[in-house]
């Protein structure tokens, strides 16, 4: 088994028990999370959501760790959610060849890519957003590590877009089931 199956079975474990905490367990939280993350790896779920999804990017990890740890609020929010579906939605359309250039490609010689988050750090920074600071160096890390050939592998991924739209779609749409109750 190579370090990025690895890093995925064990991620994807993770996030399966990241996603038992949202289930209203009480005192028993902790355990749940547990015992799902444990049954997800023993089951078999964590290695299929690998063969489908293929590695959670260490963003959502990240994300994930935090859910696990109890953190409220979670520092994905409502602008952060936009940002990130901003971003697929930027290398979907420079996928589709809809406009010159793949954004995606960028990723595999990322010194612009690079260049273009330093002053997204530094703004992360100077707004005192310190969980998503720390997030986008553990990104680096990856990256710089060799768990990731691409750089954005280890920034976004399709899970995390998923939750992303969760988040922003989450406001709307109970405010329009809540207007059809009436």
């Amino acid at each position: 088994m190579n370090l990025e199956a690895a890093y995925g079975l064990l991620a994807h474990g993770l996030l399966f028990g990241a996603l038992a905490t949202l289930v209203p367990f009480g005192t028993f939280r902790a355990r749940a999370a547990l015992a799902a993350t444990t049954l997800s790896l023993l089951v078999g779920i964590a290695p299929i959501m690998l063969a489908v999804f293929g590695p959670p990017s260490t963003t959502l990890l990240f994300l994930a760790v935090l859910q696990l740890a109890g953190r409220q609020p979670s520092p994905l929010g409502r602008l952060s959610a936009l940002a990130v579906i901003g971003m697929a939605a930027g290398l979907g359309v420079s996928a589709s060849a809809i406009v010159p250039g793949d954004l995606y490609a960028l990723g595999y010689q990322p010194w612009p890519l690079l260049a273009a988050l330093v002053p997204v750090g530094i703004a992360l920074w100077w707004k005192r957003q310190m969980p998503w600071l720390l997030i986008l160096s553990i990104d680096l890390l990856a990256y710089v590590g060799g768990l990731f050939a691409n750089l954005w592998q280890a920034l976004i991924d399709p899970l995390l877009v998923v939750l992303a739209l969760a988040v922003v779609l989450r406001g709307p749409l109970a405010r329009l089931i809540a207007s059809r109750r009436r």
